[in-house]
């Protein structure tokens, strides 16, 4: 059986560079995959429709298209179904929207309500990655619950890492990213929706081999 392919559609260069270090970490070797990152979440949902179709023409049967992007405080429901239907107009299968008994071929995962939240979700890797930050991060209580943070997770993410002197131009996503991503265990992260995200990348593929995982 040949191995599974995934194609990540993400909506900036941020998720990309943690991604980079997040997905062998729950998958291994068990599949290949390619990030495509784009300028925005605007952009991202400008081009999904033509992507979709671009690839419903040639799209193996063991590969998949996982598309990620921001609740940025939108209406959850409302963007997941926006989602549901590109995949439905380009006659592509997902699981809630099945096209004629065809295998899944899209997965959509919402981060809520941004990708810092997941990072909130394994607060040693913040910790270990910025050893400047102290120990009772992750004994506060606004930040116990990753995905229902106020206020904009980027923008704690950023006030935390400035308090402990980092980043004081500003917060530099790409960096933070990767660096706290490489620090993080995906079996232990607290953010729901980073465990959705993790969870539907397993679903996808054949039973665990002993080299995959973190």
């Amino acid at each position: 059986m040949s191995t599974p392919h995934i194609e990540l559609l993400v909506e900036e260069p941020s998720a990309e560079a943690a991604l980079i270090e997040l997905i062998p970490k729950i998958i291994g070797s068990r599949a290949t995959w390619a990030i495509h990152p784009h300028q925005g979440k605007k952009d991202l949902l400008n081009k999904l429709p033509q992507r979709l179709r671009g690839y419903a023409s040639w799209l193996p049967h063991n590969a998949y298209i996982v598309v990620l992007i921001d609740e940025d405080r939108e209406n959850c429901k409302r963007l997941k179904q926006q989602l549901e239907n590109a995949a439905s107009d380009a006659r592509l299968s997902t699981r809630n929207s099945p096209i004629n008994g065809t295998r899944i071929q899209v997965v959509n995962r919402i981060a809520v309500e941004e990708l810092e939240a997941w990072f909130f979700g394994d607060a040693p890797a913040i910790m270990q990655a910025y050893p400047g930050i102290p120990p009772s991060l992750s004994q506060k209580a606004k930040y116990r619950e990753p995905d229902a943070i106020a206020g904009g997770t980027w923008e704690a993410l950023e006030r935390v890492l400035q308090r402990a002197g980092y980043f004081k131009a500003g917060l530099a996503k790409i960096d933070a990213a990767r660096s706290i991503a490489r620090k993080m265990d995906p079996q232990q992260n607290r953010s729901r929706s980073f465990r959705c995200f993790r969870d539907a990348l397993l679903m996808l593929l054949p039973t665990e081999d002993p080299q995959a995982g973190f």
